[in-house]
């Protein structure tokens, strides 16, 4: 069975780029940089339904996908999150933090409405972001 987004990734997010595991989204709130991870891998809901391979090669595509928004936003900590509570499609959140954003020192989920990026301000985040990961991929 072919892989397929879940409605509400789709609806949310922006695609960046795809690793050799993962496709790579951008939320587009502006007010976090906020990646989603999804393995492309049909119908998992759980990191320990993936495959030993599987598994390792999403915890290393977190920690370089982290270093890519450590690199580009300089946050103060970089928080990674599998929940899944919503949206039951296996996806992990890696969302760069900094002291004094709308949310901090609490959750991103639920503080506030999102702010969509602008045309042009989604297509410079989304264009640096690609050229970073594109490297690691």
């Amino acid at each position: 069975m072919p892989f397929t987004l879940h409605p509400t990734l789709a609806r949310d997010t922006v695609e960046v780029t795809r690793l050799p595991l993962c496709r790579v989204l951008l939320m587009n709130d502006r007010r976090f940089p906020w990646l989603i991870l999804v393995p492309e891998r049909d119908s998992v809901r759980e990191i320990h339904q993936l495959s030993p391979a599987d598994r390792a090669a999403l915890i290393e595509e977190i920690a370089q996908a982290s270093g890519v928004l450590e690199r580009l936003f300089h946050p103060d900590k970089v928080n990674v999150g599998a929940l899944g509570n919503i949206v039951p499609q296996l996806h992990v959140h890696l969302v760069a933090r900094a002291v004094g954003d709308p949310a901090w020192p609490g959750p991103v989920w639920g503080s506030g409405a999102a702010v969509p990026y602008g045309e042009d301000e989604l297509a410079e985040v989304r264009a640096r972001l690609a050229a970073e990961l594109t490297r690691i991929g």
